[in-house]
């Protein structure tokens, strides 16, 4: 099937294609936060070698921050990953079964991936919760903040395996430079 073929299935289905349209916008806006987080990241490395090496000093906090910014972008472009598919997977008894079969499987592994987004929210919640009396060592700021991203990627990437579940694997066909 041709990618407008694919999309035309998805177009088809107006509810489908609202909820896809709907998280596009959410993706762009995490894609921005992506890159804001690695540029801050790269930022901070370059400014604490920079201190360290050319002023004989040193930035207490960027070391921390920078970690932060890294475990932010990671996370936050986990359901980037599952929207395109890239995912390391094994496929290898999947492509021996009918196409029929393999869509099938597609959507049961995209439902029971969002079922483990939402077990990944809720106990992620409760360390969030226990962490947020906590401070980082360098920042008066709450150590709660690593694991927020987490909360945001499980949303997210249930967001997408819910609609991935519902739409098949042409969800996405077609929107490859959206």
């Amino acid at each position: 099937m041709n990618a407008t073929g694919a999309a035309g299935l998805v177009e088809a289905r107006p509810a489908l294609a609202t909820c896809r349209r709907w998280l596009m916008r959410v993706d762009r806006l995490s894609r921005l936060a992506v890159v804001g987080a690695m540029g801050l990241m790269a930022t901070l490395v370059v400014g604490q070698v920079f201190f360290r090496y050319a002023l004989a000093s040193s930035i207490d906090w960027a070391e921390e921050m920078a970690r932060l910014a890294f475990v932010w972008a990671i996370f936050l472009a986990l359901p980037h990953g599952i929207r395109s598919g890239i995912h390391v997977g094994i496929d290898v008894a999947v492509a021996l079964v009918p196409e029929i079969w393999q869509e099938r499987l597609f959507r049961l592994s995209a439902g029971l991936g969002a079922i483990l987004m939402a077990v990944l929210f809720f106990y992620g919640w409760q360390v969030a919760l226990d962490s947020w009396p906590d401070l980082m060592p360098t920042v008066d700021v709450t150590s709660a903040v690593y694991y927020i991203p987490v909360l945001i990627a499980a949303v997210h990437g249930f967001l997408h395996l819910c609609l991935l579940a519902w739409g098949g694997r042409a969800t996405w066909r077609g929107t490859e430079g959206s």
